[in-house]
């Protein structure tokens, strides 16, 4: 079990919804920890990818019944984790001891989300995703061999644009990033006022500067929003933790302007611009997100992800950072 308290009791999405399919077992990696999902009826169960009986990988079952069928035994379990059936000895009582290991689970935002421990908080609003003004597509997963928190970090960037993103987001020709606020709140951070020109921020082919606010909600979740003369453009970030340096990025985006624009075209640009990302965070050394302020130098236009460490390191985040 990870000993991060943090991100143990938080809330983490780890697959579609639509992708659990009724009668079929998905098996998922969370915070290193082995996990299968399967629909009991109108509900997603997740539960610990492990028979305790001789250890078999329930994964590797079926579903039977509404019950989970081990590959090993055919011993069953129901939604609640707790054995029902044993083939071998149909009139013994089931040992106490025979049950699976099952973890909360809701479906927000098209999304299957877990917890594996007693979570404090819910799951991050998105305020945009229901507003009937905007369009919301959905984008990802985006799988990362990098630590969650750089990951976040890098969404939190904008210094980069120009030269990951040139002609796109930004441009070599006016890499200056001004002076932003950075304030820390109860339950995250605010970035406000975070310029940075573009060369077509709006989809009018009129290049200027952007203006995005973010807001850091939990340690692998934040948003930004970003107003043009067109209207505003918002993107909800988070990442699922599969391993210390392995993570997989959920993108929800909404906006309340160009509603004729495909949502197929909306999801191809934000695929480019994470490609672009990918190879670049995974090539970051260390991996995992250093806490230490000392073991790399910052500048000014780094004071996102110097908020975000010193939050990270209050907060206690141990998974995936040094």
């Amino acid at each position: 079990m990870v000993d991060d308290v943090t991100l143990h009791n938080a809330w983490h999405p780890v697959v579609r919804a639509q992708d659990i399919k009724e009668g079929l077992l998905t098996p998922i990696r969370l915070l290193g920890e082995d996990l299968v999902l399967w629909r009991s009826k109108d509900e997603i169960i997740a539960c610990l990818d492990l028979c305790p009986h001789r250890g078999a990988s329930l994964s590797l079952g079926q579903v039977e019944d509404n019950t989970l069928v081990c590959p090993y035994h055919g011993l069953a379990f129901d939604n609640k984790g707790e054995c029902v059936k044993i083939p071998a000895h149909p009139n013994l009582p089931p040992p106490k001891r025979a049950c699976v290991q099952t973890y909360l689970t809701q479906e927000r935002y098209g999304l299957v989300w877990i917890t594996l421990g007693n979570p404090t908080q819910d799951i991050p609003t998105f305020f945009a995703w229901d507003e009937p003004n905007f369009s919301s597509v959905f984008c990802g997963p985006y799988h990362f061999k990098s630590s969650g928190c750089r990951v976040v970090e890098n969404f939190l960037d904008v210094a980069h644009f120009p030269f990951v993103h040139e002609q796109v987001l930004g441009s070599r020709l006016h890499p200056v990033v001004n002076d932003y606020e950075v304030d820390f709140e109860a339950d995250g951070i605010t970035l406000r006022n975070v310029m940075v020109w573009q060369p077509n921020p709006d989809g009018t082919e009129q290049a200027g500067s952007s203006v995005y606010h973010y807001r850091v909600l939990r340690p692998l979740t934040a948003c930004f929003s970003k107003n043009t003369q067109s209207g505003c453009l918002t993107i909800f970030f988070t990442v699922t933790p599969v391993e210390e340096e392995e993570c997989i990025a959920w993108m929800l985006l909404a906006m309340n302007y160009s509603s004729d624009i495909p949502e197929a075209e909306q999801r191809a640009f934000q695929d480019r611009i994470v490609t672009q990302d990918i190879p670049i965070v995974e090539s970051q050394r260390p991996k995992r997100l250093p806490l230490d302020l000392q073991a790399e130098f910052h500048l000014p236009c780094d004071r996102a992800s110097v908020a975000y460490r010193k939050w990270l390191k209050q907060l206690g985040v141990t998974f995936g950072t040094i």
